[in-house]
């Protein structure tokens, strides 16, 4: 189930960008093979004879201001490569303490990200609030409605100048599809869905909604205000639930199993960062029973039927029990007539009881009429009022929010008191935690998963084009830099860990892989000439600083606007270039000492087998 979660909710998100990405890189990579040493070949021609007659003195320096720039950034450039270049060194003489070091500082980097918090997708600003709003149960619907416009207006006075437009929809929807397909916790004619929206496209809708609970909550006593997903991306990541969180408790003792969900409830109020904690499913929605008194109703001549059909009459209609139709001839339409009693008539327990009951057959015989108390006993007592089921077995749903806290974070405490709780389960019961937080641990342990296959697959591959098990060892060894860069980026700018941001990492082992391609290459080949380790890798690092912070500058400013919009990929981007950031230093510093601390000990080893020879 996880996968298929994944594919349906992560899937419809990053599949594209996913795409862009390899048809990108499959047709760079076609052009770095032929348009691009085509290209220059034919334009790099005029640049070569431009410096040879600089260089004769036939020519003199442009003197544009492009050309200006050029020679200044060229000479700062150089003083910042020799300053680069006295820092190697410096490192590479202490690089049997330097490389520890930093290896221990990128590994305990990683435990940031727990601080930092677990969620499946960040939430957004949007101009948009879902409320739903439970009065006392058993509240008319005409009631709800008055007191849906009462929270109306008090939330236009709680923010003032912000509110729009407030729609609200209260009572059961007329069609059972819509009760099936829309996300709502409506179960009767007391429920309402308020859908607020706000003026401001990047309203701080976390903001508002602390603002109203507690608002609300004091001027509506007695009434159940609480928070559902009101983005697109939420709405699906909870996959039809009203909150990210569900607990259930399955079983067939329904009242047994009932008073444990709300004693449950209970304690998952008291952890800190949950909020709108509710059971779902009521087990006292106010309810007046008819027991038929049959021997009372047999002496009359009258059954149980006759009792049943004509309190539905008086109480539904009779559409209920005998639909009757009129076609109209003039649009030839039919129309359902449905004989009812005023409310007004039914307004307190005696005209319940005073209710007539006959056969219904014109009463032929002449009998004195009948009424419904003195044919039945009206009971007052509490009925569910929604009947959940999950795998055939009736269940009680615990909805709970996260706010303040990431998702992760409260998950686990949620976890945590219900594993304490298991031992006073109704025996036969069950007890499970779902939603969306579910889904996130799913998700994380796939994604974690590729993310380590994708090291592998990069190291694998290195290891066939260098012919070598060490080399690509060298140059992965900057990947624990770039994923201590990315807990960085996230814990300073309080992100929490996120599928985005795991998806940014997985980008970020790529750019980084090939960064330090191109400096453990470059000294490989220059070990090759003059057989000095650490040479080789002074010079590594100094001819190859250049495309090494073209590549990472060019993706790092590429991921700023991302990194500082208001969507659901911000995270990739700050994780990208917090990764690039650090991967960079330790391309261009950690690397070269690894190189030099590997190549040199195996030059000492392979000297020393050879004098023993």
């Amino acid at each position: 189930m996880p996968l298929f979660q994944l594919t349906g909710v992560a899937g419809w998100l990053f599949m594209p960008m996913a795409e862009a990405i390899i048809f990108a890189m499959i047709a760079s990579f076609i052009l770095s093979r032929t348009l691009v040493p085509t290209m220059a070949k034919y334009m790099l021609a005029a640049q070569v004879a431009a410096h040879q007659a600089l260089a004769s003195g036939k020519a003199q320096p442009s003197q544009s201001i492009f050309a200006r720039f050029q020679r200044g950034f060229e000479a700062y450039f150089v003083i910042f490569r020799n300053r680069y270049r006295n820092l190697l060194m410096h490192l590479l003489a202490t690089r049997r303490r330097f490389v520890p070091l930093f290896s221990v500082l990128a590994f305990c980097s990683l435990g940031l990200l727990y601080f930092a918090g677990q969620d499946f997708f960040p939430e957004i600003n949007s101009n948009a609030l879902a409320i739903h709003m439970r009065a006392p149960l058993g509240t008319k619907i005409a009631e709800a409605g008055k007191i849906s416009m009462l929270v109306n207006d008090e939330i236009g006075r709680l923010l003032p100048g912000e509110v729009e437009g407030i729609v609200n929809n209260c009572g059961l929807p007329f069609s059972p599809l819509n009760q099936a397909f829309i996300p709502t916790p409506t179960v009767g004619t007391q429920d309402c869905d308020l859908t607020v929206t706000l003026k401001d496209e990047e309203a701080p809708v976390a903001q508002y909604r602390a603002i109203l609970r507690k608002g609300l909550a004091e001027k509506f006593p007695g009434t159940e205000i609480t928070f559902m997903p009101a983005d697109l991306t939420a709405k699906i990541l909870n996959f039809g639930l009203p909150a990210p969180i569900d607990v259930q408790v399955s079983g067939r003792n329904l009242y047994g199993n009932f008073d444990f969900a709300q004693h449950l409830a209970s304690r998952l109020r008291k952890i800190t960062g949950v909020t709108d904690v509710t059971v779902q499913e009521p087990m006292n929605t106010p309810t007046l029973r008819v027991n038929a008194r049959r021997t009372y109703a047999l002496g009359t001549g009258l059954t149980e039927s006759d009792v049943a059909n004509n309190a539905l009459a008086v109480l539904s209609g009779s559409g209920q029990v005998s639909p009757t139709y009129w076609l109209d001839p003039k649009t030839g339409v039919s129309h359902l007539v449905d004989i009812q009693t005023p409310l007004q008539f039914l307004q307190t327990m005696n005209d319940l009881e005073t209710i007539p009951i006959d056969r219904g057959d014109g009463n032929p015989q002449n009998l004195p009429p009948q009424i419904l108390g003195g044919l039945s006993q009206i009971v007052q007592t509490g009925t569910p009022g929604e009947v959940a089921h999950y795998n055939i077995m009736p269940v009680f749903n615990i909805y709970a929010t996260n706010e303040g806290l990431d998702l992760g974070t409260v998950s686990r405490e949620v976890e945590r008191v219900v594993n304490e709780e298991r031992a006073s389960l109704p025996r036969g019961s069950s007890l499970y935690v779902r939603g969306q937080a579910t889904t996130m641990n799913g998700a994380y342990v796939q994604l974690i998963s590729g993310l380590a296959m994708s090291i592998l697959l990069v190291y694998l591959i290195i290891v066939v084009n260098f012919q070598s098990w060490l080399d690509p060892f060298i140059i992965i060894t900057a990947l624990p830099g770039a994923l201590a860069g990315i807990s960085w980026s996230l814990f300073l700018t309080h992100t929490a860990l996120s599928v985005p941001a795991l998806t940014g990492a997985i980008m970020c082992m790529g750019t980084a892989t090939a960064n330090s391609i191109l400096v453990v290459a470059f000294a490989r080949e220059r070990m090759d000439l003059h057989g000095d380790a650490i040479k080789a890798a002074i010079e590594a690092g100094y001819e190859r600083i250049r495309p090494v912070l073209m590549t990472a500058s060019a993706m790092i400013i590429g991921m700023l606007p991302m990194s500082l919009s208001n969507s659901q990929n911000a995270p990739l981007g700050r994780a990208v270039m917090g990764g690039l950031m650090v991967a960079t230093c330790a391309t261009l510093l950690f690397v070269p000492c690894v190189f030099a601390l590997i190549h040199s000990r195996k030059s000492k080893t392979t000297t020393a087998e050879g004098e023993r020879a």
